[in-house]
């Protein structure tokens, strides 16, 4: 008896854990960031050890989120980053998600973070969640859908421009998050995408999430050697 009883625990066990892993949340949210208004929305930034990324937007996260506006985070506080599942990727992950936070890192801390909070409530393993947002990014190819109407670095649009050119390019209205530089200027710094459950496609947002809001004048602004000046001016100051 005391070994069914056993046998019984174990089993309520396994379904309950079981349970409490598989999918939770009703989609995504793929977050890409501009890496120059990233650098003017923060005291300092710093390059990764692996050298300046390029002008390109950068992977942030891919956020399991709920359509009540809600979201889950940390569901595993055991489970931290293994480099080793992810090896293969980090080459397309220094190129397409770098950290720009100081002092200067090979990005593996950036994407433990996003595991830890984020991956561990998306029922994707390790390899397939990091895969997933690579995938996405090159789906969405924003840089591009803003140059083929004309939108490029280093200019001023209104909100309605860039909204409307993204939209004709991944087929869905993204959700544009600005930050404010040091000379007052609204600039374009994140852009929200939402995706079903699997991870895989771009999909109408349920809702859109509550970040901070855009002027009617929003600079687009380069990633140029005027910022590298800068930057090294701010690395300089902190030390």
């Amino acid at each position: 008896m005391v070994r069914i009883n056993c046998a019984f625990k174990l089993l309520v066990a396994q379904c309950l854990f079981l349970l409490c892993s598989s999918q939770d949340f009703d989609f995504f949210y793929f977050v890409q960031q501009w890496p120059a208004s990233y650098c003017d929305s923060r005291r300092s930034c710093c390059y990764p050890t692996t050298g300046k990324p390029a002008e390109d937007f950068s992977i942030h996260g891919l956020w399991p989120n709920y359509n009540s506006g809600q979201w889950p985070h940390d569901c595993d506080r055991e489970a931290s980053l293994e480099e080793s599942q992810i090896s293969d990727l980090k080459s397309k992950m220094e190129k397409d998600w770098p950290t720009l936070a100081c002092p200067s890192a090979d990005g593996m801390k950036f994407w433990g973070h996003e595991w830890s909070k984020h991956g561990t409530c998306s029922s994707l393993r390790q390899h397939a969640y990091f895969e997933a947002a690579l995938n996405l990014k090159h789906k969405a190819n924003l840089l591009q859908r803003l140059a083929d109407a004309g939108i490029r670095p280093g200019k001023f649009y209104t909100l309605k421009e860039l909204k409307h050119a993204m939209q004709e390019g991944v087929g869905h209205e993204p959700y544009i998050e600005c930050n404010v530089d040091p000379e007052g200027n609204h600039q374009l710094y994140q852009v929200y995408l939402c995706v079903d459950t699997s991870g895989s496609n771009i999909v109408d947002c349920p809702v859109f999430p509550h970040g901070r809001g855009c002027g009617s004048r929003i600079e687009f602004p380069l990633f140029s050697s005027d910022l590298d000046s800068n930057l090294s001016l701010n690395w300089r100051g902190e030390l």
